[in-house]
C-alpha cells in the first residue's frame, strides 16, 4: 500500500500515516469535485504531514542543527547551485511549534517586507505557541494570520527588522517544464538550511484537501507538482525553486511505502508541491482577509477514463472528466449537467453521465485538468462554459461558480 507524507513536522511519540485513499491503479476512483479541489491521480492511502487531507504526521522534534556555509567553488552548475542557495536561503525560516499532541518542526519563506511567511497549514495547525527561527540566529514570536485548507498554505505574521527580512521571488508555475532542474531547501528532521536537488517530475497532480466537503467526503486541491528532489518530515512549508531562484511551488507531501525503525516516512524520489500560482492567488486574500474563497462546482468525477471504464459507460473515448454524480442544489445540478445513473458490469459505475472535454476551450484530458484550471483562474460568481459529451453528442453548458462550502 502506497503512503503519502506531510514532510512537515515531528511531534514527540511517532508518526501518524494518515489514510488517504486515492484511485490511481482503480479506474473508477470518484473525486469529490467542488472547483478547486482534486483527487490524486496517484491513488494515495496514507499521507503525513505534508501532503494529505487529514490532520498533520507528526515525529519527535530534533534539536537544530547550524546552517552550514557552502564553500565549493568548482565551476559549473555547483557554483550556480551555491550561488542560488547563497542567494535564497536568507528568505527560509524554521517553524517550531508546541500543541496538546506534542511539539513539531517545518519549513516556511518569507512573502513580503511587512513579516508576512508562507507555510504549510498543517504546520501550524493547532499550535499553541510557534517560533520562526531565521538563518541568521534571529528567533521570534510568530502569529497565524489566515489559513486555507483547500490548498494547505498559511500565513504567519512575525514582527521582525526589515533587515532580517529576504523575500523570494515568486516564479510563474504555468512555465514549468517536466524535467527542468530544482531545488528545495527546508529543515527535514531538523537539519536547518538543507538544500537538495532534482527535476520537476510532472505537472497537474491532485490531492485530497485537508477539509471535508458537506457530504463527509474530500475537497480536492489542484494544480500539484510532483518532484524527486529529496522531501522529508521537516521540509513542509519550505520553497520549491527554479534555478533562477523564484518559487515555483510549496513542498506539501511525499509518498512513501517505507519508515525508519523509529517509524519516520522515509524519502522514494515522489515529492509533491503546491504550484506558485496557486500561493500567488491565495496568500494575498490569506493576507488581508484570513481565508479565501475557491469556486465550486457540486460534483464528483473520475480521475481518469480508462479503457474499461470507457466500454462500461459506452463512451467514444477514454480522455476527458466523467461525471460520477451531481451536488443536488450545486452549480452544476442548476445548470443542468447529470452524473451517472445505469447500472454497468462495474460496481459503483454507473453510466449515463456526462463527460466534460474542455472547460472555457480549454482541453480536459483527466479530472485535474479540469480542476486545475477552475483553481487557477476562476472565482466564485464566474461564468463558465463546459464542453461535454451527453451520450456522445457534444454539446456545452454554462455553469455559474458557486462558492465552495
Amino acid at each position: 500500500m502506497k503512503k503519502f507524507f506531510f514532510v512537515f513536522i515531528i511531534p514527540l511519540l511517532l508518526v501518524i500515516s494518515l489514510a488517504c485513499q486515492f484511485s490511481t491503479n482503480l479506474p473508477n476512483f470518484s473525486a469529490t469535485f467542488s472547483a478547486p479541489t482534486e483527487n490524486s491521480e496517484q491513488n494515495a492511502s496514507e499521507l503525513t504531514p505534508m501532503a494529505t487531507l487529514v490532520p498533520t504526521s507528526i515525529l519527535p522534534t530534533l534539536q537544530p542543527t547550524p546552517l552550514l556555509a557552502i564553500t565549493n567553488d568548482q565551476s559549473g552548475n555547483d557554483v550556480r547551485l551555491s550561488s542560488l542557495y547563497d542567494r535564497v536561503s536568507p528568505g527560509v525560516v524554521a517553524i517550531l511549534i508546541d500543541t496538546q499532541q506534542g511539539s513539531g518542526l517545518g519549513s516556511g519563506f518569507v512573502y513580503d517586507q511587512q513579516g508576512d511567511i508562507v507555510t504549510n497549514y498543517h504546520v501550524v495547525e493547532n499550535a499553541q505557541n510557534m517560533e520562526v527561527d531565521f538563518p541568521s540566529g534571529l528567533k521570534v514570536q510568530g502569529k497565524v494570520l489566515g489559513t486555507d485548507l483547500d490548498s494547505d498554505l498559511a500565513v504567519i505574521k512575525v514582527n521582525v527588522p526589515s533587515n532580517q527580512l529576504v523575500p523570494l521571488m515568486m516564479g510563474d508555475s504555468d512555465k514549468v517544464k517536466v524535467g527542468q532542474s530544482v531545488v528545495a531547501i527546508g529543515n527535514p528532521f531538523g537539519y536547518y538550511g538543507t538544500m537538495t536537488y532534482g527535476i520537476v517530475s510532472a505537472k497537474g497532480r491532485v490531492l485530497d484537501s485537508i477539509r471535508q466537503s458537506p457530504d463527509g467526503g474530500s475537497f480536492e486541491a489542484g494544480d500539484i507538482i510532483q518532484t524527486d528532489a529529496a522531501i522529508n518530515p521537516g521540509n513542509s512549508g519550505g520553497p520549491l525553486l527554479n534555478l533562477d531562484g523564484e518559487v515555483i511551488g510549496i513542498n506539501r507531501a511525499i509518498q512513501t511505502t517505507g519508515s525508519t525503525s523509529t517509524g519516520e516516512p522515509t524519502n522514494s524520489g515522489i515529492g509533491f508541491a503546491v504550484s506558485a500560482n496557486i500561493i500567488k492567488r491565495v496568500v494575498p486574500s490569506l493576507i488581508k482577509n484570513g481565508t479565501f474563497d475557491y469556486p465550486y462546482l457540486g460534483i464528483s468525477a473520475l480521475s481518469q477514463v480508462s479503457l474499461a471504464d470507457q466500454a462500461a459507460l459506452g463512451l467514444d473515448r477514454s480522455t476527458g472528466a466523467y461525471i460520477i454524480d451531481v451536488i443536488s442544489g450545486g452549480p452544476a445540478d442548476k445548470a443542468g449537467l447529470i452524473g451517472g445513473s445505469k447500472a454497468t458490469n462495474i460496481p459503483d459505475l454507473k453510466a449515463g453521465g456526462d463527460l466534460v472535454i474542455a472547460v472555457d476551450g480549454h482541453p480536459v484530458q483527466v479530472f485535474g485538468d479540469l480542476l486545475g484550471f477552475l483553481m487557477t483562474s476562476k472565482n466564485p460568481g464566474d461564468q463558465v462554459t463546459f464542453t461535454i459529451l451527453r451520450d456522445n453528442i457534444q454539446k456545452e453548458v454554462v455553469v455559474t461558480l458557486g462558492k465552495r462550502p
